[in-house]
């Protein structure tokens, strides 16, 4: 089992689990328990076709395991709802964070008058990884890497994509796309510079007895 692989478990230390309530088998707060009970680095609640309030009920629950199991929660697009449920960590699609920055929503988070103590974001160039940078993202996602049915029919961006955007910038760098529970992965993204890698469809599926803490 991969959780008996103990270069395997300094990798996953790195893991950022991304969620898609459509990809469980179970139900889904009973998914994020097991997930959490992994301790993975954090949780992005990745729900994107939830309307508004649909989102903040669910976020509020979640937030909630999250807490319980000591694993930081990523809020996702929806930063009011962020700030309400005094999360102060959020992921935003780049043009958001270019909107936020712009109408000075996002301060200047060194001078301790931010809105968010961590804010990513996810490029798909080496040009979105520098502007976001500027912008003041805290860490970035890159992607995709390896082949996934999440993007059927289009090609990957592959591992030298991933090294081009980890030599652009001095932020952490996290794989996603096609990324799983395999060390020889887990070596390539590191050997690329990247801090770690994003797993959805691992984490989402992943069995009650491989997620519990030994």
């Amino acid at each position: 089992m991969y959780k008996e692989n103990q270069e395997y478990k300094e990798y996953c230390e790195n893991v950022i689990a991304v969620s898609n309530r459509h990809l469980c088998k179970r139900p889904f707060l009973e998914q994020i328990k097991i997930v959490c009970e992994w301790h993975p680095k954090a949780l992005i609640l990745r729900e994107k076709d939830l309307t508004e309030a649909e989102y903040e009920q669910l976020a509020g629950q979640v937030m909630k395991i999250c807490e319980t199991y000591k694993v930081p929660c990523i809020l996702h697009n929806f930063w009011q709802i962020a700030v309400k449920l005094n999360c102060n960590q959020i992921h935003l699609p780049l043009p958001v964070l270019r909107q936020l920055v712009n109408q000075a929503v996002i301060q200047e988070k060194n001078q301790g008058s931010g809105t968010f103590y961590q804010i990513g974001t996810s490029v798909h160039s080496v040009e979105e990884a520098v502007e976001a940078e500027k912008l003041g993202a805290s860490y970035l996602v890159a992607g995709h890497i390896y082949a996934t049915d999440c993007k059927k029919g289009v090609p990957p961006r592959g591992i030298g994509f991933l090294k081009e955007v980890c030599d652009a910038v001095r932020l952490p760098v996290y794989g996603i796309g096609g990324i799983h529970f395999e060390p020889e992965q887990w070596r390539e993204l590191v050997k690329a510079g990247a801090k770690g890698g994003c797993i959805m469809s691992g984490m989402m599926t992943l069995a009650e007895e491989e997620g519990k803490a030994e």
